[in-house]
C-alpha cells in the first residue's frame, strides 16, 4: 500500500474510534505480560518488558485505540528504569546501598493487583449468584461428567495479543495482489453478527477467515471491539492461553449507541473507503502492468 493510500486509511480510522468501556490502564498491561511470561513480579526482566509494553502501544496507536496519556507515562517510567539500570551501580559495601529502580513500580504492581483480584473475586461471586439454580434429581456427576475449564471474559490486552499472532500468520501467506474491495466498519459488523447469527459462536480466528489485506484485518478486529462496546457479543477465553470464543448475546436495554448519529450510514467514511478501494485497484493494476513489463524486458535496470 502506497504512502497516500496509508494514510487515507488512517483517515478512516480517525473518523471512526473505537473505546471500550473499563479501558485496562497501564498497568494492567504490565501486569498482563508478567503473567504471560510468568516471570517473577519481584524481578522484573525491565528490558524485554519495556520492548513488549512500547509494541503493544504501537499496536494500539496504529488501531486508532484511545492510547490515553497515562500509558506513555509508564512507558517513559520503564525506559527510566531501564537506562538507570545501565548506569555503574553503586559499591555494594557502602553502608547504604542504592534502591532497585524497579521497586517503586513493583509495589505500585502489588497494590494494583490486590484491588484488582478483590474486583474479580466480586464479579466471580455477582456470575455465581445469578447462575444459581436448584439442584436436579439425581447425582450431577453422572448426569454432566467431567467439567470442562471454566471460561473468563477476555480483557483488551488479551484480545491485543490474539490479534497480533493472526496479523503474524497473514504475513506469512503468499502475496496476492487483487483490487481491494471497501471494508466500512459498519458493513464489517453487520457481516460478523450475520456470521453469528447462523452458528451463535465462533473462534476468534475464525473472524479473520475471509480476510486478505492487512487494512481487512485492522478494520475486522475494529469491527469486533465495537461489537463489543454496543454490547452485541461476549468474548470467553478457555483458561490463560486458550482459545477465545466470540458469543452472539441478547442486546441489554441500557447498551450504548453507536458511535454519531444511529440513522446515518457515516457517509464520509463510506466516501473514504470508496476512494481507498479505488485507489488500491488502480495501485493493483498498476503493479500488474509492471510485473508484465518487467517480464517483457527483464533486463531493464530501471524496471
Amino acid at each position: 500500500m502506497s504512502a497516500n493510500m496509508h494514510e487515507d486509511f488512517e483517515s478512516i480510522l480517525e473518523n471512526y474510534p473505537v473505546r471500550l468501556e473499563n479501558f485496562e490502564g497501564p498497568l494492567d498491561l504490565l501486569l498482563h505480560l508478567i503473567r504471560r511470561h510468568e516471570v517473577d513480579i519481584y524481578d522484573i526482566p525491565i528490558t524485554a518488558i519495556t520492548r513488549q509494553y512500547l509494541e503493544y502501544i504501537d499496536l494500539m496507536t496504529e488501531m486508532n485505540l484511545d492510547v490515553a496519556g497515562e500509558f506513555l507515562v509508564m512507558a517513559a517510567t520503564l525506559i527510566h528504569i531501564k537506562s538507570r539500570l545501565l548506569l555503574p551501580r553503586a559499591d555494594p559495601a557502602q553502608e547504604d546501598p542504592e534502591e532497585d529502580p524497579r521497586e517503586a513500580l513493583v509495589r505500585r504492581l502489588l497494590e494494583h493487583q490486590k484491588f484488582k483480584a478483590a474486583a474479580e473475586l466480586l464479579h466471580e461471586r455477582e456470575t455465581l449468584r445469578s447462575a444459581q439454580w436448584t439442584r436436579p434429581d439425581g447425582p450431577i456427576a453422572e448426569i454432566a461428567g467431567e467439567a470442562p475449564e471454566p471460561e473468563v471474559e477476555v480483557d483488551l490486552f488479551s484480545l491485543i495479543s490474539a490479534f497480533r499472532n493472526v496479523v503474524e500468520r497473514a504475513k506469512q501467506r503468499p502475496k496476492v495482489y487483487l483490487p481491494s474491495e471497501q471494508i466500512p466498519i459498519e458493513d464489517r459488523i453487520e457481516q460478523l453478527m450475520a456470521r453469528l447469527s447462523e452458528t451463535e459462536a465462533c473462534g476468534f480466528e475464525e473472524l479473520f477467515s475471509d480476510v486478505e489485506s492487512r487494512a481487512g484485518l485492522i478494520v475486522t478486529f475494529l469491527a469486533m471491539l465495537e461489537m463489543i462496546r454496543l454490547k452485541l457479543v461476549r468474548v470467553f477465553q478457555s483458561g490463560v492461553v486458550g482459545p477465545i470464543r466470540i458469543y452472539k448475546r441478547a442486546r441489554p436495554a441500557d447498551a450504548p449507541k453507536p458511535l454519531g448519529d444511529p440513522e446515518q450510514k457515516h457517509a464520509d467514511i463510506v466516501r473514504l473507503a470508496d476512494e481507498v478501494a479505488q485507489a488500491m485497484a488502480d495501485e493493483a493494476k498498476a503493479e500488474a502492468a509492471a510485473a508484465a513489463n518487467a517480464e517483457k524486458d527483464p533486463q531493464d535496470p530501471d524496471r
